[in-house]
């Protein structure tokens, strides 16, 4: 059901063991909620992804929901989460974005 479990401890992974697991039928154990939308998203599951980042905080979630407002056109609402996730609107692909930001999430989990 892409059920995440607060506190439990995602395994080291990387980029591309991330995008691999979008094979799965459920993001990463103990993904943080940024993660989870941003795998959602992966999945092209927008409404998940979304309601994972309505329900959380943080800068990590406004730069995932910047995110999904640009995946669906919504420039204006994409440039206010950006604003919330204190990052410059992105300019590249949505796969680019998508990847940098996989990227940036893994890299900055404890």
């Amino acid at each position: 059901m892409g059920l995440i479990v607060i506190g439990a401890k995602m395994p080291v992974m990387t980029p591309s063991a991330f995008k691999r697991s979008l094979a799965n039928k459920s993001p990463p154990a103990g993904a943080s909620a940024a993660l989870a939308a941003l795998w959602w998203a992966g999945k092209d599951d927008w409404n998940k992804a979304h309601k994972i980042v309505m329900d959380e905080g943080g800068q990590d979630c406004a730069w995932v929901h910047a995110y999904l407002h640009r995946v669906e056109g919504d420039l204006d609402n994409a440039r206010y989460w950006y604003r919330q996730a204190r990052r410059k609107p992105a300019t590249g692909t949505i796969d680019a974005e998508w990847n940098d930001i996989a990227a940036a999430l893994l890299q900055s989990r404890p």
